[in-house]
């Protein structure tokens, strides 16, 4: 009898179970795992191997719109120096706009003639109201330095810059179905006012309507055309960056050469060398997964 008591009394083992929902396991920690734990790991799975040619198409963008800007800031330099006249940034403003029209007739899908209509329409509205107000840009102001309008506009255009949505465009395009985004909107904001306030040190009304229009054109539509232009043919869009990229240089070595040094070592920096480091910093990226990630749906929730 005492035999078979102290026979019966031996230790029971446990097997270990994995289970979500279970509580603690008798004989095991709520930490424990069992040896195919680290079987069911995989290094770097969602890792994209980048090629740097890709990486340095992918930068046109962002060297497009710089050069879109310089050759704002060259307008506004040779407008405050009296090299422009007002005819001629009339004359520069109606070119703009033909052109502008053209490319999107060419490259964007079948825009259709009421949209065409409704576009005429608002720039109509907008160039009219824009002439009223130019008087009071004028005088916007006169009770402040010219030392702290320089500065102002300068951090403006830098905010511009930096919220700017460089793979997108800054009103909707026609058959886009994503509106733009809250950085985009500060982004225009920021370069309208620095608009502003390079316009209320002209010497004329007339002046100030033209720089204000060229502007608001180039940083509104400017955007679409390019993005309208990038869907249409993306070697299109490679060839009109280059020869932004040559006009801009150009006007730029014959404002001042210092600065034209500046600005083709800016487009090397984000074209070549920012590419490269990104490849170069993909060797150093180390992404685990396991059973230990939170677990994600393999199908979509509809109501």
């Amino acid at each position: 009898m005492e035999v078979s008591i102290s026979g019966s009394s031996s230790p029971t083992h446990y097997k270990w179970r994995k289970v979500v929902y279970g509580g603690m396991q008798p004989g095991f920690g709520d930490n424990h795992t069992d040896e195919s734990f680290l079987e069911e790991m995989i290094m770097n799975a969602n890792v994209v191997k980048r090629d740097l040619l890709k990486v340095v198409l992918d930068a046109v963008p962002i060297s497009q719109y710089l050069c879109i800007v310089a050759l704002v800031v060259l307008v506004w330099t040779y407008t405050l120096t009296n090299t422009l006249t007002e005819k001629y940034l009339l004359l520069l403003n109606v070119s703009l706009l033909g052109s502008g029209f053209f490319i999107l007739l060419l490259t964007a899908d079948m825009i259709p003639f009421n949209l065409l209509l409704n576009y005429l329409l608002k720039n109509t509205f907008f160039i009219t109201a824009l002439y009223m107000l130019s008087p009071i840009y004028h005088t916007l102001t006169r009770s402040i330095s010219s030392n702290s309008i320089w500065a102002l506009t300068a951090s403006l255009l830098i905010l511009h810059l930096f919220l700017h949505n460089y793979s997108g465009s800054t009103v909707k395009a026609p058959g886009a179905l994503d509106n733009p985004t809250l950085t985009s909107n500060i982004s225009l904001n920021a370069s309208i006012v620095a608009s502003l306030l390079i316009s209320s040190r002209l010497p004329s009304r007339l002046h100030v309507f033209a720089i204000v229009l060229f502007s608001l054109q180039v940083f509104l539509f400017a955007p679409l055309v390019t993005y309208c232009v990038k869907k249409r043919s993306f070697k299109l869009h490679i060839c009109f960056s280059l020869q932004l990229l040559v006009l801009t240089l150009v006007f730029t070595y014959q404002l001042h050469k210092l600065l034209f040094i500046v600005l083709l070592g800016i487009f090397v920096f984000v074209n070549l060398v920012c590419p490269y480091w990104l490849i170069r910093i993909q060797e150093y990226k180390f992404e685990i997964n396991g059973p230990w990630d939170e677990a994600k749906l393999c199908f979509n929730i509809t109501e």
